[in-house]
């Protein structure tokens, strides 16, 4: 199941606004943390899910060549490039660039959005052929032991700046037998200028995953499991834990 192109590229442009409260610089030190720790102190990054471009354009300012991969035509059109980032648009279960490099990032739970299992294995297929022998596949994802303990819930979350004032609901519908939870989004938009207002709905389809599943698939896909840990802070995954980063070290040949 993908996610409806125009929907989603209504819902883009937004996003920035949404998310301006997301600590992206303390994402990249933690990015870098980890990379640094694998081995991979400078480099080139692939970023299947690179949005507008944010972890990418701090990455390229600590000295790696980054380039994004988005399926979203409007957040491309936001990214702004800069010496060391650049990105183009495109499906990340289908990509071929005919190049390789040090480590795939898929950041903000992009694989979850890959609820089929042929989507799944494409995109793991997608980040093996653009590694080098030895490169590393990070990525996070939800953790099912944390979505069955927590239960996702309705929220609300309203944000504004100077031009539009934002209200976004989000109502889940779980669905146990298929490791997935439809996050089912319901946005208000309000011009602050002209009063004019906009409604749109759309749903985001997510998928769960334990570690056994994840290793599963390393293994399927000429991968070694190297770690599982809680997304920035690097603790044991546990109940408590809804993100949870995943480090895959392709086979060396």
């Amino acid at each position: 199941m993908k996610k409806n192109d125009s929907v989603f590229n209504a819902y883009s442009r937004y996003y920035d606004l949404l998310y301006q409260d997301k600590d992206y610089v303390g994402e990249t030190d933690y990015l870098q943390a980890l990379l640094v720790r694998h081995g991979i102190a400078l480099g080139n990054l692939l970023d299947f899910g690179s949005g507008t471009g944010k972890h990418g354009r701090l990455l390229a300012e600590r000295g790696y060549q980054v380039h994004g991969i988005e399926r979203s035509a409007e957040m491309v059109s936001q990214a702004a490039l800069s010496v060391g980032f650049t990105c183009q648009q495109g499906d990340i279960c289908t990509v071929q660039l005919g190049r390789t490099f040090n480590a795939v990032l898929s950041l903000f739970h992009v694989v979850s959005y890959q609820v089929s299992n042929d989507a799944l294995l494409s995109v793991f297929a997608r980040a093996s052929e653009h590694l080098l022998s030895g490169g590393l596949f990070i990525f996070d994802v939800w953790y099912s032991p944390a979505v069955y303990a927590q239960r996702p819930e309705v929220r609300v979350k309203r944000m504004a700046d100077d031009s539009v004032e934002i209200t976004r609901i989000a109502e889940p519908v779980i669905y146990p037998n298929e490791n997935r939870v439809d996050v089912n989004y319901t946005v208000f938009a309000r011009d602050v200028v002209t009063g004019e207002s906009s409604e749109f709905t759309e749903t985001h389809p997510m998928r769960h995953f334990s570690i056994p599943e994840i290793d599963t698939l390393a293994t399927l896909c000429g991968f070694e499991l190297v770690t599982a840990e809680a997304f920035l802070t690097g603790d044991q995954p546990s109940e408590n834990t809804w993100g949870v980063c995943f480090v895959l070290r392709k086979n060396r040949s």
